[in-house]
């Protein structure tokens, strides 16, 4: 398989955008021809440094995150938002390892640890993920209620633009639109909150402390870790790598490539899971990615400070898409709600379009970054 890479220097956030959305501009605007930057970079090399085994180097990386786990647990009676972030990353990349280099460890006790671990991170992430789509779609709302006269003033200048006047359909709806999502997202969010201090009071999540505690001292392997892990571990990397590839390669880049493609928003206006299944590959790509990150932290944690960089941005881009796409099925879902007034399902309508009109610039942006090149392990 050929290598692919990130460009050496990202194109600007403003070539991400399709030109005419808020913040972004037209090729011709900002010199933009069209064609992808130059890229010079090399592949990321997955070769462990130094000697030892595969299962040495494992062993210290997953010591190194059950620590960050155990101490996430502990700060929970003083910041709990960030406890929880702490256990979630942690969990997720004990888990995401344990997936990538199952290979080198005990099957019967890797898989139903893996189990535990997307268990907890999935329930401790609904809270925090409610908390940003309100503050998302709030946010969107204020913005779209600005009137185009008004946000034509402040680019050339003009004095700040003042409150909505109320008189248009959009300043009509947006109080009451906003204060329906307000009020169905606060309720996701105090259940999923309930959720979590449930389940971070229950015998299950007990077990799984008790065995992160554990992981701490002793990770049981199987023989194969007992290999040279310059000659183990880079295979499994590039294993990783190329499940993440081969996905990509499925995606409609090329399509995604060209500005308003409208592909994003036609979805929604389909079938109510149109969306859904156009969108899940893109989520999936974006777990992949996250899977290739770690496979690089454990096999080379002083790897190429560019590289992970690139990589990083690949993954944020996509993290905003998922936002987008889960933003507008939040407004989906509350545009369903029984006699609500033509003037909030109106508000709501401009929401869920400029939602999906987000999921479509992110696209755009993934496609950028992606089709120049990816870096992947060397060796492959």
């Amino acid at each position: 398989m050929a290598h692919q890479q990130l460009p050496d220097r990202l194109p600007s956030q403003r070539s991400h955008t399709p030109p005419g959305r808020p913040g972004g501009s037209s090729p011709a605007d900002n010199g933009d021809t069209g064609t992808s930057t130059s890229m010079n970079a090399e592949p990321y090399d997955a070769t462990p440094p130094g000697g030892g085994t595969a299962g040495e180097v494992l062993t210290r990386y997953l010591h190194e995150r059950a620590a960050a786990f155990l101490r996430g647990l502990s700060l929970r009676g003083e910041n709990e938002a960030e406890a929880d972030a702490l256990l979630r990353g942690s969990a997720r990349r004990i888990g995401g390892v344990l997936h990538i280099y199952g290979p080198l460890t005990d099957p019967g006790w890797a898989e139903p640890l893996r189990a535990e671990l997307g268990w907890l991170t999935t329930t401790l992430g609904r809270e925090p993920q409610y908390a940003a789509r309100l503050a998302r779609l709030l946010d969107a709302l204020r913005r779209l209620s600005v009137s185009v006269e008004e946000q034509e003033a402040v680019t050339v200048g003009g004095p700040p633009p003042p409150a909505p006047s109320g008189g248009g359909p959009l300043a009509l709806g947006a109080a009451r639109a906003g204060a329906l999502l307000e009020r169905q997202l606060t309720l996701a969010r105090t259940r999923a909150h309930s959720a979590s201090l449930q389940a971070m009071g229950s015998a299950r999540f007990h077990a799984l402390a008790d065995a992160i505690a554990v992981l701490v001292s002793d990770v049981p392997l199987a023989p194969a870790a007992a290999a040279p892990a310059a000659s183990v571990m880079p295979p499994l990397a590039a294993q990783a790598y190329r499940l993440l590839a081969d996905a990509a390669a499925a995606l409609p880049l090329h399509r995604a490539a060209h500005p308003y493609n409208a592909d994003a928003v036609q979805a929604s206006l389909g079938a109510d899971l149109t969306a859904d299944l156009q969108d899940a590959p893109w989520h999936q790509v974006r777990i992949l990615l996250r899977l290739s990150r770690y496979a690089a932290e454990v096999s080379r944690p002083e790897g190429d400070a560019a590289d992970r960089q690139r990589l990083a941005d690949a993954a944020t881009v996509l993290g905003r898409h998922r936002a987008a796409a889960e933003s507008a099925s939040a407004v989906a879902t509350a545009a369903r709600t029984p006699r609500i007034a033509p003037a909030t399902a109106y508000a709501l309508g401009v929401l869920h379009a400029d939602q999906r009109h987000e999921v479509e610039a992110a696209r755009f942006a993934f496609s950028r970054l992606w089709q120049p090149a990816v870096p992947g392990p060397r060796g492959q």
